[in-house]
């Protein structure tokens, strides 16, 4: 069975797996047992659930992303998306350092690290002593959902983002980007960020309140599964803000996301304080705690 030893201690320097583990790049014959291992926790999984819902491999994309897979006697014991950014999944934060080390010999630059705190910072950590220098470390935010009707009422303004409305959507999506993590989603070009908000705009996941042809609300469906989605990008114009709006909204977004999943899930900054006692009058409940790093 696997040691108890933490994987930044001295025994994990090199990078070697606890006894008894291993860690290699999954592939299709390994769907199964990473779609298990997942499902002990769609919430937090449901990034790696809705790759899994719409690709039934997990096997490496074309695009060149893979998971990491960490193995106790040929189970399947935690993984690692390994894409342009690291994500990890039920992955004890005792087997993050040689994750982080197979992520580095890659040789992939990553963009983020998220998802639970506890191993999202261990993974971090390991990077680090690898020469991976992170722009921003957020260590502290809140995973909530919310699994009924919202407390408070719906704004019917909020709907489905048109494609017609695209050159309109995608600013208001880089200002939100660009607030959120202090640089321009457009570094490098802008092929790829537009590709991303085109797709979620053809895929019914873009949410959008325009008028006069300016976008005073957004919020998009990052991920989709059939029992979760998760609310990410959340913005609201800023010439609209401090009204009081904002609940209404989020009110909208959880009944139309309710349309695809039971469960509405997003996770927040902790010191952003106004945000998360809007969700909180809307009804979401803290379950868990994330974290994200920025490179």
């Amino acid at each position: 069975m696997l040691s108890r030893v933490a994987p930044w201690l001295a025994s994990h320097k090199d990078g070697a797996a606890p006894d008894g583990a291993t860690v290699r790049v999954l592939g299709l014959a390994d769907t199964r047992q990473l779609r298990e291992l997942a499902e002990s926790d769609p919430v937090a999984n449901v990034f790696i659930l809705a790759h899994l819902e719409s690709t039934d491999s997990a096997a490496p994309t074309p695009g060149g992303a893979n998971v990491l897979g960490v193995f106790d006697d040929d189970v399947l014991v935690g993984a690692c998306w390994a894409g342009a950014n690291l994500v990890p999944v039920q992955l004890d934060p005792e087997l993050a350092g040689p994750v982080a080390v197979a992520a580095h010999r890659s040789g992939r630059r990553y963009a983020s690290i998220f998802g639970p705190a506890g191993t999202v910072l261990a993974l971090h950590s390991r990077l680090e002593e690898l020469g991976h220098v992170a722009h921003e470390v957020r260590p502290d935010q809140p995973l909530m959902t919310i699994s009924g009707p919202p407390a408070v009422e719906p704004n019917w303004e909020l709907g489905y983002g048109q494609y017609a409305d695209f050159d309109a959507i995608l600013p208001a999506c880089a200002a939100m980007f660009e607030e959120e993590v202090g640089y321009s989603p457009y570094l490098g070009g802008r092929d790829f960020y537009s590709r991303r908000v085109a797709g979620l705009i053809r895929q019914g996941h873009s949410l959008v309140h325009l008028k006069d042809g300016e976008v005073v609300f957004k919020a998009e469906l990052g991920a989709v599964t059939a029992e979760v989605t998760q609310v990410q990008g959340v913005w609201m114009n800023p010439s609209h803000r401090g009204l009081g709006l904002s609940a209404g909204y989020m009110a909208a977004v959880v009944l139309l996301a309710q349309k695809m999943a039971p469960v509405t899930s997003l996770y927040v900054n902790d010191y952003n304080s106004r945000a998360r006692a809007t969700y909180e009058r809307v009804g979401f409940r803290q379950v868990g705690t994330f974290a994200t790093v920025l490179f």
